[in-house]
């Protein structure tokens, strides 16, 4: 099942907000009445946001924000790490407000319907980016196990994760050291020796795409990432996203991460 076509067509909507509230210490959840796009929309493409308030305080340029909840019948959703001005404004929407969005943008995950089980691992809002991946793989009879990196239990948000999906999340923490790398992989190598999934996907962290990407490699499982990477206009046209990506020969080419990502094969995607 492919989760992700090609973005166009595409236009800038104006929506409401149906809710808007905290999460944790550090990030926000906004809930949209976009029917249409949210049943449009493929886990891992994302949005252009345009950040304003409901007094039309904020930046100019629009932020890309990860899909967070999409699908038929669901609100489109998005979860925010509340750290700049961007972000902020968002925060600031309430529910009856309008907000402006173009999308939806780029490529998403694919799942394989051979697929039993897959092997999620994410960091901070990295999982909001994944957290879509959960439902998609439940409606296709795929089980999800979900290693999650957080600072400390308070910053988990592993309902937001999860949702309704069954997904079996294992935390690991920076408060207790078992976020450490070493220790992740310890707990990865397990997993895989136990049962190993059909894929694996990744979100969220440089030090853990590397650890996966490695291990994918070693173990002979299939691999996505999600990059993170700054994007101008979100459509291809400004090129301000180009990332070095392998080709299928083994050389090295520039990509779009807006347009051909931002989800890549794991093998192909270099750190940043």
């Amino acid at each position: 099942m492919d989760l992700g076509p090609a973005a166009f067509p595409v236009a800038e909507q104006t929506v409401t907000v149906i809710e808007s509230a905290p999460v944790g210490r550090r990030y926000h959840r906004i809930l949209l009445d976009a029917p249409e796009l949210s049943a449009r929309s493929r886990p891992g493409q994302f949005f252009h946001l345009l950040c304003r308030d409901g007094a039309g305080n904020g930046p100019y340029l629009r932020r890309p924000m990860s899909i967070w909840r999409c699908g038929a019948g669901q609100p489109l959703g998005f979860l925010l790490h509340v750290k700049g001005k961007g972000t902020a404004a968002l925060a600031r929407l309430r529910a009856g407000e309008a907000v402006s969005v173009v999308g939806p943008l780029g490529r998403g995950f694919t799942l394989e319907p051979s697929w039993r089980r897959i092997l999620i691992l994410a960091r901070g809002v990295g999982l909001a980016t994944l957290a879509p991946l959960t439902g998609a793989a439940a409606a296709m009879g795929i089980a999800v196990e979900a290693v999650l990196s957080a600072r400390a239990p308070q910053d988990l948000m592993a309902e937001e994760f999860a949702g309704t999906s069954g997904a079996q999340v294992m935390p690991v923490f920076d408060a207790d050291g078992s976020s450490d790398p070493a220790r992740v992989e310890a707990l990865l190598r397990e997993r895989f020796d136990d049962a190993r999934p059909d894929a694996v996907f990744t979100c969220g962290s440089n030090r853990l795409f590397l650890l996966l990407q490695r291990l994918s490699a070693e173990y002979g499982m299939a691999g996505q990432v999600a990059l993170e990477q700054q994007m101008g206009c979100g459509l291809g046209m400004c090129f301000c996203c180009v990332r070095q990506i392998r080709d299928a020969e083994g050389g090295v080419i520039n990509l779009r991460v807006c347009t051909e990502g931002p989800v890549f094969d794991l093998q192909a995607a270099l750190a940043w």
